[in-house]
């Protein structure tokens, strides 16, 4: 179904831009905006220069306006006027991951109550669940039916190897009832769903077409379908993670975030007792596990925060979007750093000796799941570090969303050598310097930069 990107706009100044040089010049103290980003800086010898300044900070002095809207229930546009590239794409990438996140939410609920077994392991021990499978298809199909499958190349975490093994008729079952139900929303969302329920040749196929390999030339959706399944499973935070990739650049990322609390001292608590205190209590607006939809666009330099669609209501949008920004804390002191639950795939030891280096005071904020790139972007935390140990390969679709995110909402993320995150090399971020750093503002950025260049060739990793 086509959509009418005219028929419901949300009107906000076109504020932001985004402009690039190529000199590392510091600025005076008197300069408010720093708009530049000279990606192409080379790194220069062992003691690299900062090369990377956030394209926009004016958190202090950012400033209110009013947003007219039209209602309607079938149409809307989800960035503020302008330049529409990629607008049909984030549209419909926001209630693709709006309908994902309702389904993560109902296969969450039968996992903590225990009312199904829904969880499989992959064959390198890794978990994988009925959810995982099923929002792929799901994102698979509405991308699909929404934009052509001649449009639409999608590179994606999961196959259909274990849903087509013998034995596994149960398990695909599961699946195709999931697709099928979310499906069922798609009208409520201003989707056209598909005209019968899909089969299970049907829901596999919509798997087994999220087979590109990614690449330096043309168009590809980055799609991990439960970003944190480990700590899906656990009842913890997690996310639902779509980026679109051209010629190797991320033009446009949602997250969505079904557990992400609007208050963010409750990060730091177990989901699962929220959950059962949850069931205690009538919910209110205030609620911790309220959930939300974090999205931008290349050159925007905006990013957006909307609500968690309710189920079996009309997604309507009077004035519920509302702008996020990074934090203005560059006293390292204040700041509040992320890192991976995991001990697996980063070094804790590693991060406290950093924190401790520049002056990081406050316990790290262990969270699953690129909830910690949405963190770093509404402003509820400052820096993110991870830092894997030998041997590990990044994947893109752990980052895409999540970096183009915190960049348009004003912040910086580069690898530890202040160079940008290349997605241009397929399914791996490959030539990536050590680390990742991602923070809301440059000054930190620059000191953590500079401790990881002091402090490397004793860290062992």
């Amino acid at each position: 179904m086509p959509l009418n990107s005219t028929s419901l706009v949300f009107r906000a100044p076109n504020l932001l831009g985004q402009t690039r040089i190529t000199s590392t010049k510091k600025f005076g103290a008197a300069t408010s905006l720093e708009t530049w980003s000279p990606w192409s800086m080379k790194k220069a010898h062992q003691r690299r220069r900062f090369p990377v300044v956030s394209q926009l900070k004016f958190n202090q002095n950012y400033p209110s306006f009013t947003s007219s809207v039209m209602e309607d229930e079938r149409s809307l546009v989800l960035t503020s006027p302008g330049p529409d590239r990629y607008s049909k794409e984030l549209d419909v990438a926001v209630r693709a991951v709006q309908m994902a996140c309702s389904l993560c939410q109902k296969v969450q609920e039968s996992l903590i109550l225990k009312t199904s077994n829904l969880v499989h392991s992959k064959h390198d021990n890794s978990p994988v669940t009925v959810a995982d499978w099923s929002v792929q298809a799901t994102v698979s199909w509405i991308l699909s039916e929404s934009l052509g499958c001649r449009n639409v190349s999608i590179l994606a975490e999961e196959d259909v190897q274990s849903l087509s093994e013998p034995g596994s008729s149960a398990l695909l079952a599961a699946v195709v009832r999931t697709v099928n139900d979310c499906l069922a929303e798609a009208p409520h969302l201003g989707l056209k769903g598909p005209e019968m329920p899909l089969g299970s040749s049907d829901v596999l196929e919509a798997i087994s077409r999220c087979n590109s390999t990614g690449g330096p030339t043309g168009r590809f959706w980055a799609l991990d379908p439960v970003d944190g399944t480990l700590g899906f499973v656990r009842g913890d935070q997690y996310a639902v993670a779509l980026a679109l990739i051209e010629d190797g650049e991320v033009v446009l990322g949602v997250l969505g975030c079904p557990n992400y609390p609007m208050k963010k001292e409750w990060l730091s608590y177990h989901h699962r007792y929220h959950r059962i205190i949850s069931k205690l209590t009538p919910t209110t607006s205030e609620s911790w596990d309220k959930g939300c939809v974090i999205y931008a666009r290349r050159g925007r330099g905006e990013a957006w925060m909307q609500p968690l669609h309710r189920k079996n209501k009309p997604l309507s949008w009077p004035n519920t979007a509302i702008p996020v920004r990074v934090s203005s804390i560059d006293n390292p002191a204040l700041a509040t750093f992320c890192e991976p639950v995991e001990k697996s795939n980063s070094s804790h030891s590693f991060t406290a000796g950093l924190a401790h280096s520049v002056g990081l005071r406050k316990e790290p904020l262990r969270v699953y799941s690129m909830v910690k790139y949405a963190a770093i972007a509404r402003g509820d935390a400052e820096i993110f570090m991870k830092f894997a140990r030998t041997g590990y390969k990044e994947k893109i679709w752990d980052h895409a969303a999540g970096v183009i995110i915190i960049e348009e909402a004003g912040g910086v993320v580069t690898d530890a050598g202040g160079s940008r995150l290349d997605f241009s090399k397929g399914m791996f971020l490959e030539g990536l310097d050590r680390g990742i750093i991602a923070c809301g503002g440059a000054k930190l950025h620059e000191k953590i930069i500079g401790a990881v260049d002091a402090s490397w060739n004793s860290s062992g990793l």
